[in-house]
C-alpha cells in the first residue's frame, strides 16, 4: 500500500519521463544510425581462430549470474575465463591424442559430491556405485529423452575434465627434481655465512645533486619494453549528485509515522462525515493495521533482545505490553514499534552429551551399544557433571555421539518448537547452571541449562527514510544545469565556483565496472572507451544507487609502452641510483679496505650472521640478493671490491662460510620439492598457453 501510494504521489512526474524516452524512441530511429543495425556482429572471442559464440556466451553469463548472484561483469570475466581455458585445452588434447575411457570418467563421476552423495546411488552398505549410477542413465535414456539431452551436456563436461586430468598428469608424471638438483636446493637454502659489510646507501647523495632527463627515461623504457607495456586506459573527473533525504524529508517521514501512534480523526469526503482511525496503540487488527501501513509485512515471530536494534533494545525489551515507542531511525528506516507479547525466559541455551544406542534416531553405524548399556553410560556421565557442571563441555567433546560435540555440547539458543518436546519441556523447567539427564527419540541426554533469555513479539511499522519527489526533482535539475553549462564552461572550475566536489579517477580498463566513488557503473565505463568519446566530452550518468554523476573524460591512453609521465617517479629512482652508484664508486675507488671506505664516508662497519641465498635480506639495509650471492663467491677473510646493490653500494669481506652437511639420501628431499612443483603445474601451464595463443578479446563490444 505504501509504494503505491509514492507511485500515486509521483504518477505527474513518471507520466513526464515516459513520454521523454518515448520521444527520444522516435527521434533515435528518424536520426539514429538505421533500423537495419543491431549492434556488433563479430564474435565476443576468438582464441587460436576458434569463434566464441556469443548466443551461447550470453546464456551462460544469465546462467552464472543467477547461479552465484554475481554481477554481470563479474559473470561475463568468470565465462571468459572458462572459454578461454577449455578452448586451449581442447586444441591440446586433440593435438596429443588425448581420450578419455571409462575408467577414467568413472574416477571423475566417482569424486563428485552431487552425484556419490545421491542415494539413489548408493548401495546397501551405504556407499557410492557407478553400477547403480549407469544403470539410471540407462533408464533415463529410455523414458526421459529431455533429460537425458542435458546429461549428454553434463556427460561432456565430465570427459573434459577426465581428459584434462590425464593431461595434467601426464605433465605432473615429468615433473620432477633429480637427487642432483635437490642437493643444490638443500645447500641453497640451509649453506650461509657471516659477513661484514659497509653499506654507503643512495641517500648519501642528495636528489638535486642528479639530473635525469625525459629522454633518458624515455630510452630506458624503450631498452626494458617488456616491464613498461600498459593496456588501454582512461581517466575521468566527475561530480557527483547525490539523491539522498534532506532533513526535511526525513522530517516529513517523521511526523507521517508519529500521526499513527494514536486515534486520528479524518474527514470522509465520500460520507461527508468524520471517521475515527485506530492508531498501532489502540488497533485490534494489528497485523491488518502492519500490512495496510509499513513497507514490511507483518512478522509473527518472537524475537529475543539481541535481535532488536543496538541502540533501542533496553528501551524496547523494557516496554509494557501494548506500549508503543518511536519513532526511532533503525538502519535506513524510521519505525514505531509496538510490544505485542512477552514470553518470559522463552529462549533458552544447552549444552549436552549425548548418548546414542543401536536403533536409535541419527545413530551413526558405528553405535552398537543397546539401550539399556546406553542408560547406564548416561547416567555415569550425569554423577560427574552434577560434581562438577563444567565436565559437560569436556565429555561432550570426548564422548558426545551428537553433532554439536566439536562445539562442547553448545546447542546455542532455541525457542520451544525449534527442539524436541521432551528437550525443550526439561530446559523451559530447570534453572540456569543446572544438570539433568532426559529422553528422547535420539538417545540419553545429559543437559546443562547455561543461559535464558526474555522473547518479544513486535508490532513494526516501517517506512524508509527516501528522498522526497521535491528533492529528487532538485536533484536533477542541479546535475544537468550542471552537465549544460559544463560544455561551455571550464569543468574544474564550474565545480569550484559551484562548490561541488570534484573527484578524479585515473587508470580505467576497458573491463572495469566499479571505480573509486562510482560503483556498478559499467555505464560510464563504456562510454570512456567508446571510439566516439573524445578528451574533454561530458555526460551525465544515473547512478544505481539513486542520483547522478556528470563525467568529463580527461585521459585516453591506448595499448603499447607507458609514458614517460606514467613511470616518471619509478623509472627517475632508478636512473638515479644508477648515477649515484657511479659517483660513489669514482669517490671511493681508492678505498682498500673496509675501515678505510667507512672512514671516507662516515658509516660504521656492520656484520651480518647466518646468511643464506634462498632470503638474501642484510638486516638494516633491505633485499640484496647480488650482494649476498657475491659473498659466497668469497673466500673467508677475503674482501670485495666496490659492488652495487639494490640501496646503496657495498664493500663486503667474508668471515664464515658455514656449509650444511650432505645428507646420504637426497631422494625424500627430491620427493617432496617434486610434490611442491607439481602442485603449481597447472597454473604454469595455463599461463603459457595463454602467451602463445592468439586471443581476440572483443568483450567489451556486448558488455
Amino acid at each position: 500500500m505504501a509504494i503505491l501510494g509514492k507511485i500515486r504521489q509521483k504518477s505527474f512526474f513518471l507520466i513526464l519521463i515516459i513520454g521523454l524516452a518515448l520521444f527520444a524512441f522516435v527521434i533515435s530511429g528518424v536520426f539514429g544510425t538505421g533500423a537495419g543495425e543491431t549492434g556488433p556482429t563479430d564474435p565476443i572471442g576468438i582464441v587460436n581462430d576458434e569463434e566464441i559464440k556469443i548466443e551461447n556466451f550470453r546464456f551462460l553469463v544469465d546462467q552464472t549470474e543467477r547461479q552465484y548472484g554475481y554481477s554481470t561483469i563479474q559473470a561475463v570475466n568468470v565465462v571468459w575465463n572458462q572459454y578461454v581455458k577449455s578452448t586451449l585445452f581442447e586444441a591440446e588434447l586433440n593435438t596429443l591424442g588425448i581420450d578419455a575411457g571409462k575408467e577414467q570418467i568413472e574416477q571423475v563421476v566417482s569424486s563428485t559430491e552431487s552425484i556419490v552423495s545421491d542415494p539413489r546411488f548408493t548401495n546397501e552398505a551405504g556407499f557410492f556405485d557407478f553400477g547403480l549410477f549407469a544403470d539410471f542413465i540407462l533408464q533415463m535414456r529410455d523414458q526421459n529423452p529431455q533429460a537425458y539431452e542435458q546429461w549428454k551436456s553434463q556427460e561432456a563436461a565430465i570427459i573434459s575434465s577426465a581428459r584434462e586430468s590425464i593431461y595434467f598428469d601426464l605433465i605432473k608424471s615429468s615433473t620432477s627434481i633429480t637427487d642432483k638438483e635437490a642437493e643444490i636446493l638443500y645447500h641453497l637454502e640451509n649453506d650461509n655465512v657471516n659477513l661484514n659489510f659497509v653499506q654507503i646507501p643512495f641517500s648519501s647523495i642528495n636528489d638535486s645533486l642528479v639530473s635525469v632527463t625525459d629522454a633518458e627515461i624515455k630510452s630506458y623504457i624503450k631498452d626494458n619494453s617488456a616491464s613498461y607495456e600498459t593496456e588501454a586506459s582512461r581517466g575521468i573527473d566527475f561530480v557527483a549528485f547525490l539523491d539522498t533525504p534532506t532533513n526535511e524529508d526525513k522530517n516529513i517521514i517523521r511526523n507521517n509515522l508519529e500521526t499513527l501512534i494514536n486515534d486520528r480523526v479524518e474527514y470522509n469526503d465520500v460520507s461527508k462525515l468524520t471517521d475515527t482511525l485506530q492508531g498501532l496503540k489502540t488497533t485490534t487488527d494489528v497485523q491488518d493495521f502492519v500490512d495496510k501501513y509499513s513497507e514490511e509485512g507483518f512478522d509473527s515471530l518472537y524475537v529475543s533482545k539481541r535481535n532488536l536494534p543496538i541502540e533501542y533494545a533496553d528501551i524496547i525489551a523494557n516496554l509494557n505490553v501494548d506500549e508503543v515507542f518511536g519513532p526511532y531511525i533503525d538502519i535506513d528506516s524510521y519505525k514505531i514499534t509496538r510490544l505485542l507479547d512477552r514470553k518470559v525466559k522463552g529462549n533458552i541455551r544447552a549444552s549436552h552429551i549425548v548418548v546414542a544406542y543401536k536403533d536409535a534416531v541419527g545413530a551413526s553405524p558405528e553405535v552398537t551399544r543397546t539401550k539399556a548399556e546406553a542408560r547406564k553410560i548416561a547416567k555415569d556421565y550425569l554423577r560427574q557433571c552434577k560434581r562438577k557442571p563444567s565436565q559437560v563441555e569436556i565429555l561432550a567433546i570426548k564422548h558426545s555421539d551428537g553433532p554439536s560435540k566439536t562445539s562442547g555440547g553448545d546447542l546455542g539458543f532455541f525457542q520451544e518448537g525449534g527442539i524436541t518436546k521432551e528437550f525443550y519441556d526439561y530446559a523451559n523447567k530447570a534453572r540456569i547452571g543446572s544438570v539433568g539427564l532426559i529422553e528422547t527419540e535420539y538417545g540419553f541426554h545429559i543437559v546443562k541449562v547455561t543461559d535464558k533469555q526474555d522473547l518479544y513479539l513486535l508490532a513494526n511499522v516501517t517506512q524508509k527514510i527516501l528522498p522526497s519527489e521535491k528533492t529528487t526533482d532538485g536533484v536533477f535539475q542541479a546535475a544537468t544545469k550542471f552537465e549544460m553549462e559544463s560544455a561551455n564552461e571550464n569543468f574544474n572550475a564550474l565545480a569550484e565556483t559551484s562548490n561541488y566536489t570534484l573527484r578524479s579517477v585515473n587508470q580505467i580498463n576497458i573491463l572495469d565496472e566499479n571505480l573509486p566513488g562510482l560503483p556498478s557503473q559499467r555505464s560510464i565505463v563504456k562510454w570512456a572507451f567508446d571510439s566516439e568519446t573524445e578528451i574533454g566530452d561530458v555526460k551525465r550518468f544515473d547512478l544505481s544507487y539513486g542520483g547522478y554523476a556528470v563525467v568529463k573524460l580527461t585521459q585516453a591512453k591506448e595499448k603499447g609502452l607507458a609514458s614517460v609521465d606514467e613511470v616518471r617517479a619509478e623509472v627517475t629512482q632508478i636512473l638515479r641510483n644508477e648515477k649515484k652508484a657511479e659517483m660513489i664508486i669514482k669517490a671511493n675507488k681508492a678505498s682498500k679496505s673496509l675501515e678505510e671506505l667507512a672512514a671516507a664516508n662516515s658509516v660504521e662497519v656492520a656484520s651480518a650472521l647466518v646468511v643464506n641465498q634462498k632470503s638474501p635480506v642484510l638486516v638494516g639495509s633491505g633485499s640484496e640478493p647480488y650482494v649476498i650471492g657475491a659473498a659466497f663467491a668469497l673466500d673467508v677473510n677475503q674482501s670485495s671490491g666496490l659492488i652495487t646493490g639494490n640501496n646503496g653500494v657495498y664493500m663486503i669481506q667474508l668471515t664464515a662460510k658455514n656449509v650444511a652437511e650432505d645428507q646420504e639420501d637426497y631422494s625424500i628431499y627430491a620427493k617432496r620439492l617434486s610434490e611442491l612443483e607439481r602442485e603449481k603445474v597447472a597454473a604454469l601451464v595455463l599461463d603459457a598457453l595463454e602467451s602463445s595463443a592468439s586471443i581476440t578479446d572483443n568483450r567489451s563490444l556486448y558488455y
